[in-house]
């Protein structure tokens, strides 16, 4: 029900339908609506043009754990076998969630077993995403919590015109697919102040194709800065999914804490990627078991064709500048394709360079088609690890004559300025004795 100064107060049981009928009436009215203390049960909404909804302080929007609740919020775009929401918007403008209150997912509910070797939860085919809006202009997104997302948290797809400020996502670090906040296709995008804690990636941007197989739109203009992301993924990503454009690109003044891979490229699909700068990060890379992609590094760019039909875009005119911390990996530049890495900068680096626990000393060029389209007698889950016949994960590749700090393999255009790293005064086995080891004309392996 709704109260003097529009406040929604929780009731008993489940509140879907006369939360929906409240959110549509204020929009329609022009007036803010606000969910007050206490716990607020509900199934799939659907999240209207002009929608001010203030999630108060003490509040929890509480999610089923029925993913039947979900079936009338699906959407075009697929991830893994996820194409529900628990919140969507379509062609909305004016849209804004903010507040103190808290969105609580049920995630727990989407586990069915764990893969102790790898690290990781095994999760239900078909989980619901968080928040969707797709086809979105002039939304706002500020102050508000989401905690134990089942699937992608927040994920935008084609929305032009998007503030991100001050929210927080905590996930199950150990369930795959947790990605914090998804950037699909989208363009002038800003990400400010926020702080994500994740299994997955913590900021991602990515370009996918829709049902008619063509890329959804392309991304431009995003930035994000002034945020902590701790994710045992990748913490600020591009790809893997490239199928569009991705250019203008700015990652700065982050705090990149306790995750695998702090800052990575990963061009797949045919789309460019092209003017990406992160500049001020601050990073601690630690290596994660085998279920997880990558293996400590503080940066990694990477380019490979997984579909033959379909050869990855060119990754060119990115800079890396006043990044600082350390890792238990390398920073790995690796073009596979063709196409490859063009024009790459990295200026006044100071890296400090661990052991890690794992002592992995390989660089990882998952996904390959290995990982797409794994043959049916594979040991593995589809499109995240497969096991060869000796029980290995492929894609995880030794380093030429052990771990350097930096491994460079067919990059085009590589200038390096005031770039430190600092290694054991004893290296441990299986390091490389060059800190810094540069490859140009290696043969295609994985495309």
């Amino acid at each position: 029900m709704i109260k003097n100064k529009n406040i929604f107060t929780s009731i008993d049981g489940d509140c879907t339908d006369v939360l929906q009928a409240a959110l549509d009436a204020a929009a329609a009215n022009g007036h803010p609506i606000e969910l007050g203390p206490g716990i607020h049960r509900c199934g799939a909404l659907t999240l209207p043009s002009g929608l001010d909804l203030v999630l108060g302080e003490g509040a929890t929007l509480r999610f089923s754990a029925d993913p039947l609740a979900y079936a009338g919020n699906r959407v075009d775009v697929i991830a893994e076998s996820s194409n529900t929401a628990m919140m969507l918007a379509r062609n909305g403008t004016r849209i804004r969630i903010s507040g103190k209150g808290a969105i609580e997912a049920p995630g727990p509910a989407f586990i069915i077993g764990r893969l102790d070797d790898m690290g990781t939860h095994v999760p239900a085919a078909e989980r619901p995403r968080v928040l969707i809006l797709q086809d979105c202009e002039e939304v706002e997104l500020r102050d508000f919590s989401i905690r134990s997302s089942p699937m992608w948290t927040i994920h935008l797809i084609t929305c032009h015109g998007v503030r991100v400020e001050g929210v927080s996502v905590d996930n199950d670090r150990e369930m795959p697919n947790t990605d914090g906040i998804v950037i699909d296709s989208c363009q002038d995008v800003t990400i400010r102040h926020c702080d994500i804690a994740t299994a997955d990636d913590g900021v991602v941007l990515k370009t996918s194709q829709g049902p008619d197989g063509k890329p959804v739109g392309i991304c431009r203009n995003i930035v994000v800065a002034h945020s902590r992301i701790e994710s045992r993924s990748c913490a600020l990503k591009i790809g893997t999914e490239t199928h569009g454009d991705v250019e203008d690109i700015t990652f700065t003044d982050c705090e990149i804490l306790r995750s695998n891979r702090a800052i990575g490229i990963f061009s797949r699909d045919g789309g460019r990627i092209r003017n990406v700068v992160s500049r001020r990060i601050r990073l601690d890379a630690h290596e994660t078991p085998d279920g997880f992609w990558g293996s400590g590094e503080a940066i990694t760019v990477n380019v490979v064709n997984r579909r033959p039909e379909k050869p990855a875009g060119r990754v060119e005119d990115i800079v890396f500048e006043d990044i600082e911390g350390s890792m238990e990996g390398a920073v790995n530049l690796v073009a596979d394709s063709p196409s490859g890495i063009g024009n790459l900068r990295l200026r006044r680096l100071n890296i400090r360079q661990d052991d890690g626990p794992y002592r992995g000393h390989r660089y990882d060029v998952r996904p390959t088609h290995f990982d797409l389209a794994p043959s049916p007698d594979a040991a593995g889950r589809a499109n995240a690890w497969v096991k060869d016949e000796n029980g290995q994960v492929i894609g995880l590749v030794p380093y030429p004559g052990g771990m350097p700090a930096l491994y460079s393999c067919n990059v085009d255009g590589l200038a390096m300025e005031d770039v430190c790293f600092q290694r054991p005064a004893t290296l441990p086995v299986g390091w490389n004795t060059q800190a810094i080891v540069v490859q140009d004309g290696v043969d295609s392996v994985w495309s």
